[in-house]
């Protein structure tokens, strides 16, 4: 800590990739560097060399679940393997204390939900999980990164990795011992990656796909040849697939031998058993209740200005910030806009405090807030992406998007979760 520095208060509601790269790059501009997560060299004022980082982010889990880099909306990073998976399950959770990347004594995080801001005020209020005692915050700038609330099996639905880890090994045993196959219901991301993620981890399980429409990714803005191509990957990947099937009922049968089993009936009358039936169906809901009215569209998205601030109209708008799923802007929501995201906000912080103390009029970063369609999706050996440049798909695909690990390694060393890289140390 600079004695000589002013100390700011940034109080982050979200412990995911938009909150923690906020935090990650401010650390760094705070330390008179450039953000890790910069392409260009951040130059610095002379009158404003250090800044002290006060720093808190709560979130209701005791640590993050990762999301690849280019990805639908609808799931967290390897939510589909560590299903099917139960060593990458103990990986794709981790917990706040563990990222050493964040191990500052400039950042606390706190275990809770966040109930209540008031941005007049700039108080934050949250509940902790274990006490349910609530506190309040005071704060100089407010970052709103709690992004959409989804439900199980698209998220997992604890809120420690103790409880994840039971939560996922449960339904890993179920689908490894799933004598009468598994029917996955939703041609959407989540369904295509779970389907071809459980074929390739268990091989010898039956794995059925069904969709309502004649088109997988049927609710996304995406090309034809995305979605013909994702249909085809999947089907290499050996899983079944029934298309403008919407089921009607699932109802669980007795069986002689005790296995679990379950007829499904669909609208068209075709008929199926399966030992599992996964429901990779949801609609996304916004987490902004906390926030005043004022902030939000009728949905309950955070309306935010090109700089990420609030847009006019809700006290203090230019102290509030949102990015990441929760903020309104056009296009699939995917976690590498989450992160670009995060980091922008950071150096917005950064240069509105400039002003402050310097009077240096800022060049704020802009965000795009109409953004085509795009994604990258991950179907067993291979990878299709697709966005405004066209169609690519290929082993090769899959290799340059996610790597080995659906994308972790890609997000953990942007931001820089594991540390600062030693060559991106100076300004």
């Amino acid at each position: 800590m600079d004695a000589n520095a002013p100390t700011i208060k940034v109080f982050i509601a979200g412990g995911s990739y938009c909150g923690l790269s906020a935090a990650a790059n401010l650390l760094d501009l705070g330390q008179g560097l450039s953000p890790r997560m910069a392409q260009e060299a951040y130059v610095h004022h002379p009158d404003l060399p250090r800044v002290n980082w006060d720093i808190t982010i709560a979130d209701e889990r005791d640590g993050f679940c990762r999301r690849p880099r280019m990805r639908s909306r609808l799931h967290l990073i390897g939510s589909p393997l560590a299903l099917a998976d139960s060593d990458y399950a103990k990986k794709a959770w981790v917990k706040f204390q563990d990222l050493a990347g964040l191990q500052d004594p400039q950042i606390k995080f706190v275990t809770g939900a966040v109930t209540s801001v008031d941005c007049e005020a700039k108080k934050a209020t949250t509940v902790d999980n274990a006490t349910k005692e609530a506190t309040t915050h005071e704060y100089d700038y407010f970052i709103a990164a709690t992004g959409l609330r989804r439900v199980w099996p698209v998220v997992p639905q604890s809120l420690t990795r103790k409880q994840y880890l039971l939560e996922v090994e449960e339904h890993i045993h179920g689908v490894t011992n799933a004598q009468h196959g598994v029917v996955v219901v939703g041609g959407g991301a989540v369904g295509i990656e779970m389907a071809a993620e459980l074929k390739l981890v268990q091989p010898s399980v039956k794995v059925t796909l069904v969709h309502s429409r004649d088109k997988l990714l049927s609710s996304e803005g995406l090309s034809d040849e995305c979605k013909d191509k994702a249909l085809d990957l999947v089907r290499e990947a050996d899983v079944d697939v029934l298309m403008s099937h919407r089921v009607k009922t699932t109802n669980k049968v007795e069986t002689l031998d005790g296995s679990t089993k379950y007829e499904i009936e669909f609208t068209n009358g075709h008929k199926m058993f399966a030992s599992q039936v996964i429901m990779a169906v949801s609609k996304s809901v916004t987490t902004s209740s906390y926030l005043p009215s004022s902030a939000l569209d009728e949905e309950g998205y955070v309306k935010i200005q090109t700089n990420l601030r609030f847009e006019p109209g809700t006290p203090n708008h230019e102290y509030h910030y949102c990015s990441g799923d929760l903020a309104k802007f056009t296009g699939i929501k995917r976690c590498g806009a989450a992160m670009h995201g995060g980091h922008y906000v950071a150096q917005n912080i950064h240069k509105s405090i400039l002003k402050e103390t310097c009077d240096k009029e800022p060049t704020f970063m802009e965000f795009r807030l109409e953004i085509p369609p795009m994604i990258g999706l991950a179907v067993g050996k291979k990878a299709v992406a697709s966005g405004p440049e066209g169609t690519v798909f290929g082993e090769d695909v899959m290799q340059s998007y996610f790597k080995h690990d659906l994308g972790f390694t890609i997000c953990w060393d942007w931001i820089g979760l594991g540390g600062r890289k030693q060559e991106n140390l100076t300004a």
